[in-house]
């Protein structure tokens, strides 16, 4: 394997990486070799797990070179962005469930239908896995990993303030009393409670499914104005009484670990996916634990839903398929890399994975598989793919809304006519 050190470099901008990693055998039966790209976003002890995986895997299947490149969450999106444009798409690349429907409806995923099962051996994974990643009747992706929204919180400062750590059957009302405490207990200048969750649409997601609406439906926004709100409100609401960090800290999330306000010490919760909190303890000095987010209330619907973590696609331009889908089965069903990757890209879809790996796995990853388990009782039904333009809603729109909110440059009422009209001309089936 080689390493371009000037590209390599890990850190909050993200690493670009020339790797010569190890793949399955390209589409042409003529080919001794074929050099498959892939591309990713995460932390860093993801990039170090992808590229262990990566070498296993070349030790084994020797011939096929695959060029790796891990970014930033802004970055990544911008060069996916480029590649689409120059029709140069990387040969597997990392997708989401807010992003797949989008992605593949603008032409960027190649269908992967023919190569289930002969090459991508996903029987085993469970008759309605595979509609997680499927959109318009095909299968655009392969799930990493199951997870779902989750509620970090650093139990160090709880202990500290002598109050209770949240449950899993947390209200909104109870939460928002948490984070005021929680502030006024740690008696020191940019630090809160909690972040200013007004900025992320997944957990909005599951404030709205919690009473009886949702993001999307049928391909359009599935809330209104009022719905929207009343979601403003009851972070300014916080903001104002100092349970959320300063606009300021917020921005800095660019929706990855490193910038997130809990990684970055100057919260006491945060609001993640499940299978991150490998990340976050990573960088977190104290001990962190997880929990359902806040509800509407006591005994009412969760909001939650099980989710693929991640997804690996294949580029629609490829001239590789076979080797690219060869690729992530080895990723999905190995037990080896399962052993490799334990459950930071979430929950393995496997069964066999899922059981080879627990012995090894350590208390931080124990403690997601846990919390996927408990959640068994509280799912509710697996959402429709997002619409066409969902992306751009959230990175364009909602995050910018925000934003504006926290710095007073807009109100609550403002802020959701804005955030229901603009969306509408954004979102489309």
């Amino acid at each position: 394997m080689q390493i371009n050190r000037r590209s390599f470099l890990i850190g909050s901008a993200g690493i670009g990486a020339g790797l010569a990693f190890g793949a399955g055998s390209t589409t042409s039966a003529l080919a001794d070799t074929a050099q498959l790209r892939a591309m990713w976003w995460g932390s860093n002890d993801r990039a170090k797990r992808t590229i262990e995986v990566t070498k296993l895997y070349q030790g084994r299947t020797p011939g096929v070179t695959i060029v790796g490149e891990s970014l930033s969450g802004d970055g990544y999106w911008t060069k996916l962005a480029t590649q689409m444009a120059g029709r140069s798409i990387a040969d597997v690349f990392q997708l989401e469930p807010g992003t797949i429907s989008d992605y593949s409806k603008r032409g960027a995923c190649l269908p992967l239908d023919e190569f289930v099962p002969s090459t991508l051996k996903v029987d085993a994974f469970g008759k309605d896995v595979l509609k997680l990643t499927t959109v318009d009747q095909k299968l655009y992706g392969i799930g990493l990993g199951l997870n779902s929204f989750a509620l970090f919180f650093d139990e160090a400062t709880f202990e500290k303030a002598g109050i209770p750590v949240p449950t899993q059957d947390l209200t909104w009302d109870e939460y928002a009393k948490l984070a005021i405490e929680l502030t006024k207990a740690g008696g020191k200048s940019n630090f809160a409670g909690g972040p200013y969750g007004a900025r992320y649409t997944y957990v909005f997601d599951a404030w709205l499914r919690q009473r009886g609406k949702s993001l999307y439906k049928d391909g359009a926004l599935g809330f209104d104005v009022e719905d929207a709100e009343a979601w403003y409100n009851f972070w300014e609401d916080l903001r104002k009484k100092g349970g959320t960090v300063t606009a300021d800290v917020q921005t800095l999330d660019q929706n990855t670990i490193d910038t997130n306000c809990l990684a970055l010490g100057t919260s006491a919760m945060g609001m993640a996916y499940s299978n991150q909190l490998v990340g976050y303890q990573l960088i977190s000095k104290n001990k962190l634990a997880i929990t359902m987010l806040p509800r509407e209330k006591k005994g009412g619907p969760s909001g939650h839903y099980y989710r693929p973590a991640l997804i690996w696609s294949v580029g629609a331009t490829t001239k590789n398929a076979e080797a690219a889908a060869k690729f992530i089965d080895f990723f999905v069903n190995d037990t080896e890399a399962g052993k490799i990757l334990g459950v930071e890209r979430g929950v393995p879809m496997s069964p066999t994975v899922r059981e080879a790996i627990l012995p090894n796995l350590n208390p931080t990853e124990q403690a997601t598989v846990k919390y996927v388990n408990l959640l068994k009782e509280q799912v509710g039904d697996y959402p429709a793919p997002a619409p066409l333009g969902s992306t751009e809603f959230d990175q364009n729109l909602f995050r910018r809304l925000a934003d504006e909110l926290a710095f007073e440059k807009t109100t609550p009422a403002e802020a959701a006519t804005r955030l229901v009209n603009e969306g509408k001309a954004m979102i489309r089936s």
